[in-house]
């Protein structure tokens, strides 16, 4: 059986924000969102359910509210003060958020209002799908690499309006990049590379933003002299094709908020389904958010087919780096793996002798594979 690259002791939330406590008593905050969300939220709390029976971690669960297009049809906001007060309170009391989709601009209000500053996207191709993506087989093989993507800066934090104007509409966008904020990113690449491979490639666009990608350079070569990590510079467009065409020569890629948000989605492509992609969103306080890359697909909500790996890697994700639940993670990474390598898969990542089923016949396959795999781990570090 193929395994997966499991987690191991290194948790990149002490590595990027300083080390904090592990708790075996843990608190979520969890934030269903909309479309596909509240199905791919029922095969997660089946998982940590059965968790909680094979080992003695006891989790503890608040529940928000609305969030994305359904708050901003009820309430006019797509975060509102209630979630806003929801997570504040979960972050006092030392826990962390496990969030759904969630549209309109929520994303972006909820990482300004609590700093979140960085985002993690791992790309990390299952092995057991290599021959089911649209990809060959040889160029996800041994692929690994960590997207580290910027989030206070940037378009998608910019002033922007829409103005009647003489000749119709001009639609109008401010945005900024500082040297604290480019530096703090590039910090925290920095970190993260020297506890991987120690290879950091830097993506700007001189020609088509050039103060802000003179900004970044200037800031990388400085941040990175004497470090011993190897830097490369990129350019966004040829970044998004090296690394869909030669992902094996990444290791840690760092970018401002709009060019990682589109090599995020892209890059998916080495996944075999974009269903598959997954992130953490933290600040300097430890204080993280764990959400799949992909949006509500509204269309599959309430069909059964939604794939829920995403949702459950970056449960995995929460397991390991906020609560330091290491051998859980590993543990349900391994029943994951034997649930893809026995044939059982989602439509979206099938392949012709595959079992096909829907989104809560898979997640019980994970779920009934989960114990044997929990009993192993523990034994081991015993």
């Amino acid at each position: 059986m193929d395994m997966l690259m499991t987690p191991d002791s290194t948790r990149y939330l002490n590595i990027a924000a300083g080390s904090h406590p592990v708790d075996y008593s843990p608190l979520i905050g969890m934030i269903e969102g909309e479309g596909i969300g509240p199905e791919l939220f029922d095969v997660c709390r089946k998982l940590l359910d059965t968790i909680e029976a094979h080992t003695s971690v006891r989790f503890r669960y608040r529940h928000g509210g609305l969030i994305g297009k359904q708050a901003l049809v009820a309430s006019g906001q797509s975060l509102t003060l209630e979630i806003i007060d929801f997570c504040s309170n979960v972050f006092r009391d030392s826990g962390t958020l496990f969030c759904g989709p969630g549209g309109d601009r929520f994303v972006y209000e909820l990482r300004k209002e609590f700093s979140l500053y960085c985002k993690l996207v791992p790309l990390q191709p299952q092995p057991a799908l290599r021959d089911t993506g649209p990809l060959r087989a040889t160029a996800v093989e041994g692929v690994d690499i960590l997207l580290v993507r910027e989030n206070l800066g940037g378009l998608y934090q910019g002033e922007f309006s829409l103005d009647d104007w003489d000749r119709g509409q001009r639609a109008l966008h401010q945005f900024s990049y500082t040297t604290e904020q480019v530096t703090d990113i590039l910090q925290t690449a920095l970190a993260l590379a020297k506890a991987r491979q120690g290879e950091l490639c830097v993506v700007t666009k001189p020609g088509g933003a050039p103060s802000i990608s003179k900004l970044w350079e200037t800031q990388a070569r400085h941040v990175i002299e004497g470090s011993g990590v190897k830097l490369k510079l990129l350019e966004v467009d040829n970044a998004s094709y090296q690394m869909v065409a030669h992902a094996r020569n990444f290791d840690v890629v760092v970018a401002p908020n709009l060019f990682g948000d589109i090599l995020g989605d892209s890059a998916a492509l080495l996944l075999a389904s974009r269903g598959m992609s997954y992130s953490m969103n933290f600040n300097h306080s430890g204080h993280a958010v764990y959400q799949t890359g992909h949006g509500a697909a509204h269309d599959l909500a309430g069909t059964d087919r939604a794939n829920p790996l995403g949702q459950i890697l970056s449960l995995a994700m929460m397991l390991h780096e906020s609560f330091g639940l290491t051998d859980i993670a590993r543990a349900l990474h391994a029943a994951i793996d034997d649930t893809l390598s026995a044939g059982w898969r989602t439509p979206d990542i099938a392949a012709p002798d595959s079992r096909i089923v829907g989104t809560q016949r898979f997640g019980s396959q994970v779920a009934s594979r989960l114990p044997l795999y929990l009993q192993a781990e523990l034994r081991t570090t015993a």
